[in-house]
């Protein structure tokens, strides 16, 4: 089983896909600072000064402690929806930026050069020789050598 554990942990994906989380968590850590310190405050601005992490529903409030009443403390039940809105922007620039990297890296790919041909076409019957060919096997005329 220990053979095994190591045959696993030493596969290539494995490792290719550990070290994807470790900078995927990191490069997380910059889009939040992205998010929360570069584009939240001016869109903020540009919406009246909203801080959308403090927009919120209360739906019941808080009720605080009357031992006397037999009343006991509870939070306000809340729905944070700006808090939901930061998230919903921060994945749209984590994906954004994601394309962005993804599109890049396979930009810069250099297509692998066209693989020798195999094959020929005869001069006289028009059909697919191999590459060495002398004679074409179809109308037994002579073919040029390529």
């Amino acid at each position: 089983m220990l053979q095994e554990f190591k045959k696993f942990i030493m596969r290539g994906n494995v490792i290719d896909m550990a070290v994807g989380i470790v900078i995927g968590a990191a490069f997380t850590a910059i889009v939040k600072s992205l998010v929360s310190d570069v584009i939240m405050p001016p869109l903020g601005m540009l919406m009246a000064g909203i801080d959308f992490s403090e927009l919120s529903l209360e739906l019941s409030p808080a009720v605080a402690a009357d031992p006397a009443a037999g009343v006991a403390a509870s939070d306000a039940v809340v729905i944070k929806y700006g808090v939901f809105i930061n998230q919903v922007i921060n994945f749209l620039i984590v994906a954004f930026v994601i394309f962005m990297v993804v599109r890049t890296i396979n930009r810069m790919k250099s297509e692998p050069p066209p693989a020798d041909p195999t094959t020929k076409t005869c001069p006289e019957c028009m059909s697919t020789i191999p590459i060495k060919a002398t004679r074409c096997a179809h109308c037994a005329v002579e073919v040029p050598a390529t």
